[in-house]
C-alpha cells in the first residue's frame, strides 16, 4: 500500500507559487553570484572562463576591509541600542495604562512608514543645523530613529502575548520590582528581545540611505558599492555584494536555531 499523501490541489497551487515567487526573487542574487566568478570584466552569460580573482581582490582590499569594520560596529551598536530603548518602549506600549498612550502608540510607527531617503535628508539637515559632525557615529543616530520603533513593535508583540499574573504572583510573594523584572519579565520577553536584536542587526547591516545622508567621509558596505556601481565599477562589486548577502543570511540562519533552541529551552 502506497504512504504518499495526495495534497488538496488548492495547497498544490500555492506550493508552486510560492516556489515561483522564491525563484523570482532569487534569480537576480544568482546573477550576481555568476557574475563574481567570471574572469570577464563585465557579466557575459554563458560565462566562458571563471575565476577567484574577484574574491582574492576583495579580501585584499583595505578599503572594503574598513567598510566592512565600519558597518559592523554601527549594526552592533544599532542592534544593542534599539534593544535597550525597545525593551521599555515595548512595556509602555503593551504593558501599562497611561494618559498618552494612544498617541505614542501611533507617533511610534511615524518614522517606520517615513521614506528613508527623506528622513536621511531630514536628519542630515538637522545634524548640520546643530553642529554635529557627519561620522560612522552619527549614522548610529539615524538608523536608531527608524530601527528603534520597528524592535519596539517586535518586542511589544511578545509582552502582549505573555500572562502578566506571574509577574503578580512574584510581587505577592514578596519580590520586589527589579526581582520580579530580572527573573520573570525578562525571560518572559528573551525571544522578543533576540528577534528585535537579529532583525536590528540585518536591517543595520543592509541600510543605504541613512547611511549615505549621515556617514560623512565613513563608508559602509552598501555605500561602497553604491560608489563603485555609479562610478568607477570593478567585478569586485559583485563579489562583495554577494559576500554581504552571505554574511547576512548567516546571521539570520545562526539566530533562527539560537532563538529555536531559547523556545525549547523555555
Amino acid at each position: 500500500m502506497s504512504s504518499r499523501v495526495c495534497l488538496p490541489a488548492g495547497e498544490r497551487y500555492l506550493r508552486l507559487y510560492l516556489t515561483l515567487v522564491v525563484v523570482i526573487m532569487y534569480i537576480p542574487m544568482l546573477a550576481v553570484a555568476l557574475a563574481s566568478i567570471s574572469r570577464s570584466r563585465f557579466f557575459i552569460f554563458p560565462i566562458r572562463k571563471t575565476s577567484w580573482k574577484w574574491y582574492n581582490d576583495t579580501f585584499a582590499s583595505l578599503q572594503i576591509h574598513e567598510a566592512a569594520w565600519t558597518s559592523i560596529t554601527i549594526a552592533v551598536l544599532v542592534a544593542v541600542l534599539s534593544v535597550g530603548l525597545a525593551l521599555a518602549g515595548a512595556l509602555a506600549y503593551a504593558r501599562y495604562d497611561w494618559k498618552g498612550k494612544k498617541f505614542y502608540q501611533q507617533f511610534l510607527l511615524v518614522p517606520v512608514f517615513f521614506p528613508q531617503s527623506v528622513l536621511g535628508l531630514a536628519l542630515q539637515i538637522w545634524f548640520s543645523s546643530i553642529g554635529v559632525q557627519m561620522t560612522w557615529v552619527s549614522t548610529v543616530f539615524a538608523q536608531l530613529v527608524w530601527i528603534a520603533p520597528i524592535v519596539t513593535l517586535i518586542i511589544a508583540i511578545q509582552a502582549f502575548g505573555y500572562d502578566s499574573s506571574v509577574e503578580e504572583a512574584a510581587r505577592d510573594l514578596g519580590a520586589s520590582r527589579w526581582q520580579v523584572f530580572r527573573d520573570i519579565t525578562l525571560p518572559l520577553l528573551g525571544p522578543g528581545i533576540f528577534s528585535g536584536f537579529l532583525f536590528a542587526i540585518l536591517l543595520s547591516w543592509g541600510n543605504f540611505p541613512l547611511s549615505y545622508f549621515t556617514s560623512g567621509a565613513d563608508v559602509t558596505i552598501p555605500e561602497w558599492l553604491y560608489g563603485k556601481m555609479i562610478g568607477g565599477y570593478t567585478p569586485m562589486v559583485p563579489a562583495v555584494g554577494f559576500l554581504s548577502v552571505l554574511v547576512g543570511g548567516a546571521v539570520l540562519i545562526i539566530g533562527l536555531l539560537i532563538n529555536s533552541r531559547m523556545q525549547r529551552v523555555g
